[in-house]
C-alpha cells in the first residue's frame, strides 16, 4: 500500500482504521470501544479492552520460543560494562523487582518515582511497575532536588527507587544527597526510598525509610502481571511547563501499546530481527518510547547506552556500539552529531569501525540543520531521516513512514504527516493559513492512540494549554509552514519569532544559514530587545575543533550570508563565540535562558540544564560585549 492512501483511510475512517490496527497486540480481552468520551468530555482509546504492558513486553516473546532471543544490550562505556540479557532474563529481574515493590505495599494505581542512571535496573523497574499496574514516573537522575521534590509532591508516590549515584562522563554524581534534600523539601512524605548501591559510590541509608535495593531484590518472590484496563495510566511524564510547574503528561496502556507496536513497524521500518538503538535518556519520552516499551513490544534487541557521544572516551564512540552490537537502527537528537562533527569534522574516528550494519538513521529533538543532515548523509551513505513529535504525543507525528513508503528527503522538512495527524498551520487569530505560509501548527483533535489523554490530576489546565486556544484543535506551540507537497517545515516554538521592526522572522531560518558555514560546529540565534527595531537578532557561534577563525573577519561573513539569504530586513549584524551553548541533558539549546540573559532579565535556572556554568560564561561574553558597545 502507498503512504498517501495508508495515510487518508486513517483520515477519513479513523475509528476503522485504529480498530484495526489495534489487533497488532495481544490482548486479554479486545477493546468493546474504539473511541469513546470521559466524563470531562476528553477522547479515549479502547475502553473495555485488557491487557497487560509488562506481558507484552517480555511474556508474549517468550510464549513464543523466543525467550532466549537478546532483548536489551547494556553498553557502558563510562563504566566498562557490557551486559547481554535475553528475555527469560528480562522475566527473573522485572518479576523479582515487582516482588519487592508489592512486598512494599505497592498497588495497583499507587506511583512509583524512579530517580535513577541509565543502568538495566531502571528498565526493570519502569516494566515492574507496569507489571503491577503501579504508575511510574522517571526523573531524570541528577535533577536538582527542588525540581524532584515538585514531582514528588504532584504524584506522591508510595516507593522511589534510586541509585548511590551516576557518571557523567568522568564525574562521580551522588544521588542520595539529593533525594534527602528532595524528600525533606516535598510536604508529601515519601514512605519507602529503595537504593541501588553502586561500586563506585556508596549511599548513606536512613532506616526505616531508606531500604537496600539487592537486600530486597534478593529476598523477594516472583511477581506475575496483572490484568489492566486500556484506559488504566501506565506513566506520568513531566515536562516543563510555561507558570513554572511542570506539566505530568500521562500515558495510558492501551493506546500507548497500539502506537508502540505500530510505529517501531510503519514509522521506523523495524523488524523483529534488528538491533534497534535510541540514544536517549529514561527521562525522556524517548527513553520510555524507544529504549523500553516499542523495541520490546515489538520483540526486537535494544541497546542501553550509558555514556556521551563525545569524551567517552572519544567521538568515536557511536561508530563503536555500531559496530559492536551490528545496530540496524539507529535514532538520536541532532546535536549529538553535532558534538561529534565539532571534535571530528572529517570523520576520521567513523572510518574506524565497520558500520555496514546500519540500515536507516532517525533525528529528533531538535531541529535539524540542513548543514548537520548533509554532514550525515556523506558519512554514513544510507537514508538520514529526520522526523518530529512531542513528550505530549509520546511516538512520531512528522516522519517518513518507511515501513510502508519512502519518498524523497526534503532538508530542512521533518516529512509528512504520519498516519492519524491532521494538521494545519493558523494565523495569531485562529485562522486556517494556505500551504506555504507560516503560523502556529495544530492538529485535529482527537489525536490517535498513544497520545497524552489528560495531565495528571490537573484536566483544567490540559484543556487551557492544548484545546483552548482553537476549538476542536490540539494546540503543538511550535510553528510551521506545509508546502505545495505536504511537507512540513517546523520553524521552532513560538515564542523563537522574533519581531524586527514589525516584520516577524523565524530565528530557526537565520540559525540554518549561519550554521551551513564551514566554520561554525553549532549555533543558537535569539531576539535581543532594541529600542528602535523592537528585536534584533544575535547569533551565538560555536566554532568547529581546530579551526582558526578571526571572529570580526566571520561575522562579517555571517552578515553577508543572512543578507543574500533573507535580505536586510533581517537585521543581523552581530554574533558572537562561544566555546559552548547551554543545553538540557536532552541536547536542546536553552534558548528562553540565553534571551534572558542577552536582555539582562531575571532567569530561573532550568531543571533540565546541563551543566549550569555554561550560563555564567555567556553572561560573562555578553558583559564584554556590552562595554566594548
Amino acid at each position: 500500500m502507498k503512504y498517501k492512501d495508508f495515510y487518508n483511510q486513517s483520515i477519513d475512517q479513523p475509528i476503522e482504521f485504529w480498530e484495526k490496527q489495534s489487533r497488532i497486540i495481544n490482548w486479554f480481552k479486545p477493546p468493546t470501544e474504539i473511541l469513546s468520551q470521559d466524563e470531562h468530555e476528553l477522547y479515549r482509546w479502547y475502553r473495555g479492552g485488557k491487557l497487560n504492558t509488562s506481558f507484552l513486553a517480555i511474556d508474549q516473546h517468550i510464549e513464543s520460543g523466543n525467550g532466549e532471543k537478546t532483548a536489551l544490550i547494556y553498553d557502558s562505556p563510562v563504566t566498562h560494562k557490557v551486559e547481554h540479557f535475553t528475555y527469560n532474563d528480562l522475566l527473573v529481574r522485572v518479576e523479582k523487582t515487582a516482588g519487592f515493590l508489592k512486598e512494599l505495599g505497592v498497588e495497583k494505581g499507587d506511583r512509583v518515582i524512579i530517580y535513577m542512571p541509565m543502568i538495566p535496573e531502571t528498565a526493570f523497574a519502569m516494566l515492574a511497575c507496569a507489571r503491577i499496574g503501579a504508575v511510574h514516573s522517571v526523573v531524570f537522575g541528577g535533577f536538582a532536588s527542588n525540581e524532584l521534590a515538585i514531582r514528588i509532591d504532584d504524584a506522591r508516590p508510595k516507593v522511589l527507587l534510586t541509585a548511590s549515584g551516576g557518571l557523567e562522563i568522568d564525574r562521580v554524581i551522588p544521588y542520595k544527597p539529593m533525594v534527602d534534600d528532595a524528600c525533606d523539601q516535598s510536604i508529601y512524605k515519601v514512605e519507602h526510598v529503595v537504593v541501588l548501591q553502586r561500586d563506585f559510590v556508596t549511599a548513606e541509608l536512613k532506616p526505616p525509610r531508606d531500604r537496600d535495593w539487592q537486600d530486597l531484590y534478593e529476598n523477594a518472590p516472583r511477581q506475575g502481571y496483572v490484568e489492566l484496563d486500556a484506559t488504566d495510566p501506565l506513566y506520568i511524564i513531566y515536562t516543563s511547563g510555561t507558570t513554572g510547574k511542570p506539566k505530568g503528561v500521562v500515558r495510558d496502556n492501551g493506546g500507548h501499546a497500539v502506537a508502540m507496536k505500530f510505529s517501531m513497524e510503519y514509522v521506523y521500518g523495524v523488524s523483529q530481527d534488528d538491533v534497534y538503538w535510541a540514544a536517549s535518556d529514561f527521562g525522556w519520552a524517548v527513553g520510555h518510547s524507544y529504549i523500553v516499551y516499542g523495541p520490546l513490544i515489538h520483540g526486537c534487541t535494544t541497546i542501553l547506552f550509558e555514556g556521551k557521544p563525545t569524551k567517552t572516551p572519544d567521538a568515536g564512540t557511536f561508530w563503536r556500539i555500531i559496530e559492536d552490537h551490528k545496530v540496524n537502527i539507529f535514532f538520536t537528537a541532532p546535536t549529538a552529531f553535532r558534538a561529534i562533527k565539532k571534535e571530528d569534522s572529517e570523520g576520521k574516528l567513523k572510518m574506524k569501525y565497520d558500520t555496514s550494519s546500519l540500515k536507516r538513521q532517525f533525528l529528533a529533538g531538535e531541529r535539524c540543520d540542513v548543514s548537520t543532515l548533509k554532514w550525515l548523509e556523506d558519512l554514513l551513505k544510507v537514508p538520514v531521516i529526520d522526523h518530529w513529535w512531542q513528550t505530549e504525543s509520546g511516538w512520531p507525528m512528522i516522519a517518513q513512514m518507511t515501513g510502508i513508503e519512502t519518498y524523497p528527503v526534503k532538508p530542512g522538512s521533518s516529512g509528512k504527516p504520519v498516519t492519524g495527524y491532521q494538521f494545519e498551520i493558523i494565523d495569531d487569530a485562529g485562522n486556517l493559513m494556505p500551504r506555504g505560509k507560516e503560523g502556529s501548527l495544530v492538529i485535529k483533535y482527537p489525536l490517535p492512540p498513544g497520545c497524552l489523554p489528560n495531565l495528571w490530576n490537573d484536566v483544567d489546565r490540559f484543556k487551557e494549554s492544548y484545546l483552548d486556544f482553537v476549538p476542536g484543535y490540539y494546540f503543538s506551540g511550535d510553528g510551521a509552514y506545509i508546502d505545495e507537497d505536504g511537507y512540513i517545515f517546523i520553524t521552532g516554538r513560538i515564542d523563537d519569532v522574533i519581531n524586527v521592526a514589525g516584520h516577524r522572522l523565524s530565528t530557526s531560518d537565520m540559525e540554518e544559514i549561519v550554521a551551513s558555514h564551514s566554520s561554525v560546529a553549532e549555533c543558537a540565534v535569539i531576539g535581543v530587545n532594541d529600542e528602535i527595531k523592537g528585536q534584533v537578532p544575535l547569533g551565538l557561534i560555536v566554532v568547529k575543533e581546530g579551526v582558526d577563525i578571526i571572529p570580526q573577519k566571520l561575522e562579517k561573513d555571517l552578515i553577508e550570508m543572512v543578507r543574500q539569504r533573507l535580505g536586510a530586513v533581517a537585521a543581523f549584524k552581530t554574533s558572537l563565540v562561544v566555546k559552548r551553548l547551554p543545553k538540557t541533558r536532552s541536547g536542546k539549546i536553552l534558548r528562553k535562558s540565553l534571551r534572558a540573559l542577552a536582555n539582562r532579565e531575571t532567569i530561573a535556572l532550568p531543571s533540565t540544564i546541563e551543566d549550569p556554568a555554561v550560563l555564567d560564561e555567556i553572561e560573562a561574553i555578553f558583559e564584554l560585549h556590552r562595554k566594548a558597545d
